[in-house]
């Protein structure tokens, strides 16, 4: 009764009690949720989320690396739950996905009339994420006039919109990622070296599945429970040939192979106990394209032109996605693209 009395004789300090109470449980719950959909125990996994926890109550830029398919955009969003900017927008964008004569309009917003179709005034990315978080995947894609802007942005906290004359004002926390190598990148002269140290004040890097192994366990139990879920089967087990097969193998598509790899055998599953069809895991997974790079300059510097006329004629013209021909050759689109450029040729003579 003593603590209904003093509620009740007191019922400011017991609202101010009831406010630190909800503060302190808000702050377990975000504790919990912090990390989610990062899944797993290991070292190197945890080495990365005590990085994170450091550099997320700050401002600084954060550059991500790692290979295609270790959950960088994981990374990114935890930093900005973790941010004092959380309540505030995370705006994504795939720097890869986008052609190179849109990019600055998308990130920085065009003015009416500043090119054909610009009917009216459009805010670009970093307008919209404003007191927020950017996160540039994929920043090793983007054209050098792009990355002056971007520059820009990062040294003077100002960008001007495509057409426009009237500097604006900018208060966005910017976190990059890229698979890409990007000091081979400056020394093709396809990224900016200004740049790279601008991006690369908090650097962090991803460790690929193959170097976690002891988290793959715990990643198929995770995969598995929510692809089962969503299919409506109820997978009760995993024989241990099939979860041996999946801690041997190497992942060269890291995490997002090994989940699609999961989804396509609950959907084909037709008992409660997971089994694995082992024809789905190449023998000889494709090279990482950080390693191929290098290979590629080489030939390069001898026969270029030759090289990248075949890949056009292979891709029909297309120099960006899956099927292009920088993806063909293993080097990011702004390389192959600057090489065409300097090498004279007419990418319209080789499209279907």
């Amino acid at each position: 009764m003593a603590s209904v009395a003093i509620f009740i004789a007191d019922p400011k300090q017991s609202e101010e009690r009831l406010k630190h109470e909800t503060v302190a449980l808000r702050r377990e719950i975000d504790q919990a949720s912090m990390f989610e959909e990062i899944v797993g125990t290991s070292a190197a996994l945890q080495r990365v989320l005590s990085l994170v926890s450091k550099v997320a109550p700050t401002d600084a830029t954060v550059l991500i690396t790692g290979e295609t398919g270790t959950g960088k955009e994981l990374v990114a969003r935890a930093i900005h739950r973790q941010s004092r900017h959380s309540s505030l927008p995370f705006v994504s964008v795939n720097c890869a996905a986008i052609p190179r004569d849109l990019i600055a309009s998308e990130l920085f917003g065009h003015e009416k009339g500043s090119f054909t179709g610009a009917i009216q005034r459009r805010l670009g990315r970093f307008e919209l994420a404003n007191g927020g978080t950017i996160f540039l995947d994929e920043v090793g894609e983007l054209p050098l006039e792009t990355q002056i802007a971007l520059l820009r942005v990062l040294q003077e906290h100002e960008f001007e919109r495509v057409g426009g004359t009237q500097s604006i004002q900018t208060n966005v926390r910017v976190i990059a990622a890229t698979n890409r190598n990007l000091q081979a990148a400056i020394n093709a002269g396809s990224f900016r070296s200004d740049l790279f140290y601008r991006l690369n004040v908090f650097p962090i890097e991803i460790p690929p599945l193959r170097e976690r192994r002891a988290d793959i366990p715990v990643l198929v139990d995770y995969f598995l429970d929510r692809c089962a879920k969503n299919v409506g089967k109820n997978i009760r087990g995993i024989n241990k040939k099939s979860l041996d097969l999946l801690q041997s193998y190497p992942w060269p598509g890291n995490i997002r192979e090994l989940q699609n790899v999961i989804e396509r055998s609950v959907i084909m599953c037709e008992t409660e106990n997971f089994s694995l069809d082992e024809t789905w895991l190449p023998q000889q997974p494709v090279a990482s394209e950080s390693k191929g790079q290098p290979g590629f300059s080489q030939k390069l510097a001898a026969r270029g032109k030759e090289i990248i006329e075949s890949a056009l004629r292979e891709s029909e013209g297309r120099v960006f996605g899956p099927s292009g021909a920088a993806a063909k050759l293993g080097i990011a689109r702004s390389t192959l693209e600057s090489k065409i450029q300097s090498l004279k040729i007419n990418k319209n003579l080789f499209r279907a």
